[in-house]
């Protein structure tokens, strides 16, 4: 446990030390606010629904840009070659970057909390609502990660990393786009697998154990994945 924190405090602090992580960090929460505050005077609803949806659609482009430089930084340093050699296993690798980089999801996802306050403040929200829903987004960011995380892996160059984050993760959001011209268990598969219905479940206060084995099962899938490919690694 020891080595799995030791990585997990590195990664946190390559992320605090990195201009970029900030410009993101700032970038990321003035966005979220102005959709926040448009939604609502849109809406006159007490209610964060259509911003976790928002919030989903956005970190899409995001994650795949903190996720980018997990391994393949390493890989291209050649520090993972050290970092392989020393009394750590593979699976403590993996999670300790992995849980470093939730983390810092996390306190992106702590920062929106500011939106409960106001609407408990000034309206009457559905508090189940709003906890499924904080719920389902930081399950699917940390899925997210676990995608980015993988595809890291797979490269030393950080920008074909990002490149292939994108690629699967918008094949997973648009994928109901394609379900017209499927039928029967083809059309199950694609519709269990888009990540937007699932999201909505939450979002809506209904929550399915469906809809948390799909998350958790894509992390461990993404995760375990991720460790054949460090140790498969040319």
């Amino acid at each position: 446990m020891g080595k799995i924190l030791a990585i997990i405090k590195k990664e946190l602090l390559v992320y605090f030390k990195s201009p970029i992580a900030y410009i993101v960090l700032i970038i990321t929460i003035s966005v979220f606010n102005t959709f926040f505050f448009t939604i609502i005077d849109q809406n006159k609803e007490s209610t964060l629904r259509d911003i976790f949806l928002v919030m989903e659609f956005l970190f899409m482009f995001i994650i795949p840009l903190l996720t980018m430089k997990v391994f393949s930084e390493e890989k291209f340093s050649g520090t993972i070659e050290f970092l392989m050699t020393t009394p750590t296993s593979n699976t403590q690798i993996v999670l300790g970057k992995y849980i470093g980089s939730v983390l810092f999801f996390t306190a992106i996802i702590i920062f929106t909390f500011v939106y409960y306050l106001i609407i408990e403040i000034f309206g009457a929200p559905d508090r189940l609502e709003v906890f499924t829903g904080y719920l389902g987004i930081w399950l699917e960011g940390a899925f997210f990660i676990a995608v980015g995380v993988l595809t890291s892996s797979w490269t030393r160059n950080q920008i074909v990393s990002a490149i292939t984050s994108y690629v699967i993760l918008f094949l997973l959001y648009f994928s109901m786009i394609y379900v017209k011209y499927l039928g029967g268990i083809s059309y199950d598969i694609v519709h269990y697998l888009n990540t937007s219905a699932h999201l909505k479940n939450f979002a809506q206060g209904s929550v399915s154990v469906s809809d948390i084995v799909y998350y958790l099962s894509g992390i461990l899938l993404c995760l375990l994945l991720t460790r054949v490919s460090i140790e498969n690694r040319i």
